[in-house]
């Protein structure tokens, strides 16, 4: 099989690159496609002024036939390198991402959210007729439904000051020292922040993944996959673009290994049972409730009794609790070989460790 051209930029276009790299090797794929946004004329200012707005060839297609076409062919030459445990990523505003998401679901690909990115400092309705668009949406899909995808949960959490995160992401534009500049101007139209890409990459990569842009611009994605310790491989046709995005990206330092490796590692459940039938616990014995000291039976099947509650650790600890949310792991303790109360979840790491070592 022929190897990926990682941290390589590929200069063409990018249904025939992708159509050049090998089935089936690719982890993830973040695409900002062009818009087709249909501008016809420039746009003014209420005090005349132009406003810097995409008008460069790159986003003109002749209707939406063109670009119905053009979606199909780059998504399907998409699909044909990620991996079967692959997920996608596109980005796009009003004017073509419900195009491509029924083109996306055409094709085969299983959408599993779509996140809208809200702009904190968006460009405002000069002309006054119609809402400030002030978010893009991006489409989140699986190559194949079902099967296994990278989702780290627990960073994302993390990054969310310990609350689960949500799909409205409020992330301002790239602006200031972040905007990309080619002789004093914006060197891309449509740059892309890089909290955005850190987002999207960390949830649904891992170091050293295979991270792929098809429309790369000047980098974002390539720079931001680099500082997260993952491979990246961009395709661009424009030699500027490529020129810009070779010196950004090599100016970009990657964390060591520590700093990305921080996903939480799922460990295996174990039912409490597990700890009764292995003789960790024996039928009879007693537990005690860590906030009363109320006692409670080992049952032979895993359920406990206590008093006229049966049934798990967890939901005879709600019922003692008046029903409020609690880890039976927690708040059940056993007495060890010196008569001492242990968390029973101590009970629970000592059976992983030995399961682990066996």
């Amino acid at each position: 099989m022929t190897s990926l051209p990682v941290s390589q930029i590929l200069q063409g276009d990018c249904t025939e690159v992708l159509n050049s790299l090998p089935e089936n090797s690719v982890d993830l794929i973040f695409a900002d496609p062009p818009y087709n946004l249909q501008l016809r004329n420039d746009l003014y200012r209420p005090n005349m002024t132009k406003v810097d707005a995409v008008n460069d060839g790159w986003d003109k297609f002749g209707g939406f036939k063109e670009y119905d076409e053009f979606t199909s062919e780059w998504l399907s030459a998409s699909k044909r390198v990620l991996k079967e445990t692959g997920t996608i990523w596109v980005i796009g505003s009003y004017h073509n991402i419900y195009r491509v998401g029924a083109i996306m679901q055409d094709l085969g690909f299983w959408i599993l959210n779509d996140i809208l990115w809200i702009k904190e400092n968006p460009m405002p309705n000069f002309r006054g007729v119609r809402f400030t668009n002030a978010h893009e949406t991006m489409i989140w899909a699986q190559k194949k439904k079902g099967a296994k995808y990278t989702f780290n949960h627990h960073s994302m959490k993390a990054l969310n000051d310990d609350l689960q995160m949500r799909s409205d992401w409020r992330i301002p534009l790239a602006t200031g020292k972040q905007r990309v500049k080619l002789n004093g101007s914006k060197a891309h139209s449509t740059q892309k922040p890089e909290a955005l890409l850190y987002r999207v990459i960390l949830a649904a990569s891992n170091p050293g993944d295979v991270v792929l842009d098809p429309f790369f611009g000047t980098g974002t994605t390539g720079a931001v996959a680099k500082k997260l310790g993952r491979n990246w491989i961009g395709i661009e046709r424009d030699k500027k673009y490529i020129k810009v995005a070779g010196k950004r990206i090599a100016a970009v330092t990657e964390a060591d290994s520590e700093a990305v490796h921080i996903e939480k590692r799922r460990q295996a459940r174990v039912p409490f049972g597990a700890l009764v039938e292995n003789g960790f616990l024996n039928p009879g014995q007693s537990l005690y409730f860590r906030k009363n000291g109320k006692r409670a039976k080992v049952l032979a099947n895993g359920h406990i009794k206590c008093g006229g509650l049966t049934g798990s650790i967890h939901g005879v600890a709600r019922s003692l609790m008046d029903g409020a949310p609690v880890n039976g792991w927690d708040v059940w303790y056993y007495k060890d070989e010196h008569d001492q109360r242990q968390p029973l979840d101590k009970l629970r790491i000592k059976f992983r460790e030995l399961t682990e070592r066996s």
